[in-house]
């Protein structure tokens, strides 16, 4: 895993030793940040369930401001902190533990781009838009760049928020709202 342009480009990032965090393959990175293009640079992103930060990394690498990165488990905070130091972006970053209501309750102010990779299974990621909504995050003209299992159909509207693009990458999905 490795950041694939900006100003980190080439920088290894630190892996998880097991299945339970899933990163985003630099595949998938690549035609999402293809896909929103430069909507990073200079704003402020979330990367919530970070996992290993590499969508956030890659934004900062990409001119991204600000990012907020949010989870919950002990060992994908670590691996945060841990690639955040490596890479050098402690100043244009700020990690929050907790769940995904916890995190988003703590970020104080809007985003241009949310990142969104929950856990497959555990459904939450409706419920994650809605209170991205409900909190107000999303910032004017900005993306929730949701990832998630082609075999998750998700609605072309989610509250306030529509489908602009979605794209399959094996067994993975990926869906653009605005």
């Amino acid at each position: 895993m490795r950041i694939i342009a900006g100003d980190l480009k080439g920088r290894r990032l630190a892996s998880p030793k097991d299945e339970r965090v899933r990163p985003t393959s630099d595949k998938v990175k690549e035609a999402v940040f293809s896909m929103i293009f430069d909507s990073c640079y200079d704003k402020t992103v979330i990367d919530l369930f970070a996992g290993t930060g590499n969508l956030g990394i890659e934004a900062i690498s990409r001119g991204a401001r600000h990012c907020y990165f949010g989870d919950k488990s002990k060992e994908s905070l670590a691996l945060i902190r841990e690639n955040v130091n490596a890479c050098g972006v402690q100043d244009k970053s700020t990690i929050i533990a907790g769940d995904y209501e916890l995190v988003l309750k703590r970020v104080p102010q809007k985003a241009q781009v949310i990142f969104l990779d929950p856990p497959y299974r555990d459904g939450l990621m409706i419920s994650c838009m809605e209170l991205i909504r409900d909190l107000d995050l999303l910032a004017e003209g900005g993306y929730i760049v949701a990832e998630h299992s082609f075999l998750e159909k998700l609605p072309e509207n989610i509250g306030s928020y529509q489908r602009i693009k979605e794209k399959r990458y094996g067994k993975i999905a990926v869906s653009i709202y605005g």
